[in-house]
């Protein structure tokens, strides 16, 4: 493990969103344009636990769950993605930029494309930089 992951292993919180499934337009296939199929999403965030450690037990001392889904809600509502790799570059664009977040691992899978495999899929890590 690299010092940057060690670091973030060591002193953040980690919030999960698993298994998030939402029906997307996306795809480059003519069969993919024909209508939405299922994607599913996993997300992780980062945040230091100085960031994250409620002293009055109240939702706005933390990193609430409901932005991670506004924000793919957000991008899904702006229409057709031809690309897994786009979805998730515009989803981590947003995630990343929320103040409390250090770090985001994202990825999407489509189970529906082939039938001889569980599911196709894209995965992104990004440690937010030093300021």
């Amino acid at each position: 493990m690299n010092t940057a992951m060690t670091e973030l292993a060591l002193n953040c919180r980690r919030l999960f969103l698993r298994n998030h499934t939402v029906d997307v337009r996306i795809g480059a296939h003519d069969f993919e344009k024909l209508g939405p199929q299922r994607i599913v999403f996993n997300v992780e965030l980062f945040v230091p636990y100085s960031a994250s450690t409620p002293t009055q037990d109240d939702l706005s001392e933390v990193v609430d769950y409901d932005f991670i889904r506004h924000v793919i809600a957000r991008r899904i509502a702006l229409g057709h993605v031809v690309l897994q790799e786009t979805l998730c570059d515009d989803l981590m664009r947003e995630l990343i930029a929320h103040p409390q977040v250090q770090a985001v691992r994202l990825s999407t899978c489509k189970p529906d494309v082939y039938p001889d495999c569980e599911a196709v899929g894209v995965e992104i890590f990004q440690i937010k930089p030093a300021s």
